[in-house]
Parts: C-alpha cells; structure tokens; sequence
C-alpha cells in the first residue's frame, strides 16, 4: 500500500510471532493465559463510557475445560438498549463532526497498543475464550487485527481522496458522510478481529454503534474494548451489550434512526433480520445499510496433475486448523482416483501426528470446539456416517466433552457427492472426502459449483495451466475467496479482501476500501463562483 496521511507507510500488515520454545513471547503469553485464567473477571456492559453492572450474570468457561469458570459477564434489559442507542445518537454530534484526522489517530493508536503492551493479553484471551492455539490467536487476537486497524485508516484516506473533476467556474467535491443515525455490528466468536474490526470501522468512518459479541467471545471482547478506551475512543461512540440476542436485536431494528447491520455469523439468522428489517423498512428515515458475512461449505478439488503431498497438507490445515471453525475451513474435497491412496497415507500420517488438548500446551495442534451446542451437532452427523453405506470414516470419528468439548479431527470418505457432510456446514474439525474418476475432471467442476447453496472460499490444487484456468472459469461462483494450490483459509488483509456470495453473505470484502464504502453517505457539493444573473442561453437569440 502507499503511505498515510503523515507521509509515512500505515498499511503495512503486522509480522507473526514465532511463539518457538524458548522464545520470550512464548513466555509472556503463558504468563499472561496463566494470570488470567485463575483471576475471575467481571465483565459489565459499556454504555456511554461508564460500566454498567445488572446483576443478572452468566459464568465463562474455557471450551476446553468447561467446568472452569474465568469469569462471568452481565445481561442487558430492554432499558439498556435503549439507552446505548440514545447515547450514540448523542455522541454522534460531536463524533461525526471529528476531523477524520483524529479518528484515524485514535484506531492506529489501538493498533499500536495490540502489537505492544496488550498482544500477550489478547492472545491469552483468545485460547481461553476460543480455545485458540497461540498461533491461531496470534494471526487473528493480534496480526489481523491490527492489520485491519491500519488498512482501514488507509483505505479511508484514499476514500476521502478520491474527488470529482472541477472546472475554473465551479468546484466539485465530494463529502463521505456518516450514515444518519445508529450502526449495529453483530459479531461471531471465531474470530476476535473479526469482532473487534465490524464496530471499529464503522466508528473509524464517523458512524455511531451498538455492539453484540458472541456469547462465546465475551472474554476477549473485553480486551478488545479496554484497548479501545485506552486508544480513545469518545464514550458513546461504541456502546457494548450483552443477553438476549431476540431482545436486543428487536429493540434496535424497530428504532426510527437505525441505519445499518454488519453482520457475521449463521446465514439462518442474518436472512432473518434482513427480513425483519424489510418489514420495518417504514419505520426508518434512511434505508439501512445490510452488510453480512455467513456460512460457508468450503471446497479443494484436486487434478490429477496435483502434488499428493500438497493436496494433504492444504487439507490437514485447512480442515483441522482452529478445529474447523474457520469461515473458510475446507469442509468438502474432491481428489481424482490416481492420487487418492497418496493423498489419503499423506493425509492419515498427518493426523496420526496431531495432538489434542488445552491451548497452553504449545504442541497441542488440536483444542475444543466452541460450545456443547456445537460438540453436540458434531457428533450426531459422525454417527451418522458410521452407520450409512455410503459413507466411511477412515480417521478420527471420536468424541468426548467430559472436560472440555474434543472432537477427533474426522475424515469421511463417501461414494455418494451429495451426501449430507458434502452439503451441510458443520463448522467442526470434519472434512468429507469424495473420490472421482481422474478423467472426470470437468463434470468433478460442475458437481462442486451444484453441491452447495454456499460460496465463500475454494481451492484447486494442480500442476496443469490448462485445469487450472478451466477450473477458474468453471468456478467463478463458486467462491468469493478463490485460492489455486494453497488451501482455502488464511486471507490477509490488503491481499485477499474476505467475502463470499450467494448463502455465504453480500460479499463486500472485509479488509478492503469496499468495505468501508458502505458506511458512508456521500454529499456532493458543487460550488460555483461567478453565478449567472440571466436565465437566457445565447440558442434564444
């Protein structure tokens, strides 16, 4: 990217951490999860800068050791909902006039503060509220948040400097306005950039908003609202809730000044509210802005010109890495019959080789799913594929949620490419494997674009240009994030802008100046400097 306002580089993605034994950031983070997780903290909602406690509280556990409680947080009434929207639209006078200058300084100053003094806390957090490992909490608590922290700050500079042509009798120009009214930034627990960049932006580009975390992500949602007081942020700008998601989500949407969701989670769900706020769509003064990232059943498909070895590696990370909670975990594959038996002892190696366990153990490759709900959904479809015909499990199929919530990592091979785990997203450490005849390759391209109502991320893996390319083209709907011989997770920000369409949400690319546009009004201003005093054009004679 280029440089920022003050001539020096901003969007400049945040180097990973090793965390390699003996490392003094391996330390720190130990330190820091060991500190944390035998101090109970009491997490209130934020309202209009000021800790609101309501006495009605839920305990936290870590997924991995659910008996443990690390804390416990409180739950909003319908009172406190309205009064987080009230405050906003009170802070917004102040806040949307800012010079854009100091909002920028605020959001960098809390990328600052993530790579240095909170990195290890938000790191801890995110193992024991997600069960992350240090280094699937390092690329997300801190490397992509900051990341997405500064490309933003980016992005809106390069915004605010795109501007009409003008001419020597007017001036053209045009202002990005906030949206009119209130935001409201509905975020997932798998990510906790993801749950700190959906407020973050909006309020980055003028706007005002209430904020619902996860239920499951509330540990390090604290985090990540501490590092924002710290940074600045004006009180009312961010108001933070928590409880009822019905509740809360009714007592917004049905408010006149509401202006705009950013949404990340089940597709279920975000269709409901779309639909809930066309059928509100009277009550308001501006129509809302419905941005919304979903589900996914993401794909690699391999030619038969494929690496075996590669084919296993971008399956075992991209299936098993933070136990397939990912967006963008592969969750379906299709691998032609001449490399299938490589690819298949390349992969059961791998999984032989993973161990499972608590996220503080460094070795661990392996922790919990997020929830019993979750455990549950899991083990019901693995024990369903033990019994089906047309469906094996070759690894894995094991369960347990005595202490903490482990599913095995589970690979299902199945004759049948419609079986139900090749078309139900199941967000878990489960992949299904279908195997197709090497000179099937193009009806193998049309069975994957069918399969599935998604289309978030994919991969093809191939040595071939010509397969490569038609997969391209065969696939082009397929997936919003495309990936060719890389597995179908990890985008960075500034490099690959995140979004999928069709099921899988409106596709406009997280980490990206798309993004960002869709939170702004823009006002074009023309200024003319000598004004006519006469209404006749010379054509009149």
């Amino acid at each position: 990217m280029g440089k920022g306002f003050f001539n020096v580089p901003i969007a400049v993605n945040e180097p990973v951490k090793s965390y390699a034994p003996g490392s003094p950031e391996r330390q720190e983070v130990l330190d820091a999860y060991k500190a944390m997780y035998n101090s109970k903290i009491d997490v209130p909602l934020y309202i209009n800068g000021e800790d609101v406690s309501t006495g009605n509280t839920r305990t936290m556990s870590p997924p991995h050791d659910h008996q443990h409680i690390v804390g416990e947080y409180h739950l909003a009434e319908q009172k406190h909902v309205e009064e987080a929207i009230a405050t906003a639209l009170e802070a917004r006078k102040t806040w949307s006039q800012l010079p854009w200058e100091h909002r920028a300084g605020i959001f960098l100053k809390a990328a600052e503060l993530i790579a240095g003094p909170y990195r290890a806390k938000i790191n801890a957090a995110t193992m024991i509220a997600q069960s992350k490992t240090i280094h699937q909490a390092e690329i997300d608590a801190a490397c992509e948040f900051i990341d997405f922290l500064r490309f933003n700050v980016q992005f809106m500079t390069d915004i605010y400097a795109e501007q009409p042509e003008s001419t020597s009798d007017a001036w053209n120009r045009i202002e990005y306005r906030p949206l009119e009214g209130f935001t409201y930034a509905v975020t997932p627990f798998n990510f906790t950039a993801i749950s700190g960049n959906l407020p973050a932006c909006m309020a980055l580009m003028g706007n005002v908003v209430v904020w619902k975390p996860s239920d499951s992500q509330i540990f390090s949602a604290k985090i990540i609202m501490d590092v924002f007081k710290e940074a600045g942020v004006p009180d009312g700008v961010i108001n933070v809730v928590f409880g009822d998601p019905v509740m809360i989500t009714n007592t917004i949407l049905a408010h006149q000044d509401f202006s705009g969701l950013h949404f990340t989670g089940s597709t279920f769900i975000f269709k409901e509210l779309w639909k809930q706020i066309g059928e509100n769509i009277h009550t308001y003064k501006t129509y809302p802005r419905i941005v919304g990232e979903t589900g996914g059943k993401d794909f690699i498909i391999a030619h038969k010109s494929a690496n075996p070895k590669q084919v296993a590696t971008a399956i075992s990370r991209g299936a098993f890495e933070f136990q397939g909670q990912k967006c963008s975990a592969a969750s379906r594959a299709y691998i032609p019959k001449g490399i299938w038996n490589d690819v298949r002892d390349f992969v059961l190696e791998d999984i032989a080789s993973f161990k499972m366990g608590s996220p503080e153990d460094m070795g661990n490759f392996i922790t919990a799913v997020i929830h019993e709900g979750s455990f549950d959904k899991l083990a019901k479809y693995i024990d369903q594929a033990k019994t089906d015909s047309d469906a094996e499990i070759i690894a894995g199929g094991g369960y347990d949620k005595s202490k903490g919530y482990f599913i095995e990592p589970t690979v299902i091979v199945t004759t049948n490419p419609k079986y139900t785990t090749m078309e139900t997203e199941l967000f878990g450490p489960v992949i299904t494997i279908y195997v197709y005849e090497d000179d099937a390759y193009s009806e193998t391209l049309k069975l994957v674009d069918d399969t599935s109502e998604y289309a978030l991320t994919g991969a093809v893996i191939a040595r071939e240009r010509y397969a490569i390319d038609e997969a391209t083209k065969a696939l082009q709907n397929s997936a919003g994030n495309f990936y060719i011989n890389d597995k179908p997770t990890g985008a960075v920000v500034g490099q690959q802008p995140f979004g999928g369409a069709r099921a899988s949400g409106t596709n406009d690319k997280a980490g990206s100046a798309q993004n960002l546009l869709r939170w702004v009004s823009p006002r074009m201003i023309k200024e003319t400097f000598v004004t006519p005093t006469d209404y006749r054009y010379p054509f009149l004679g």
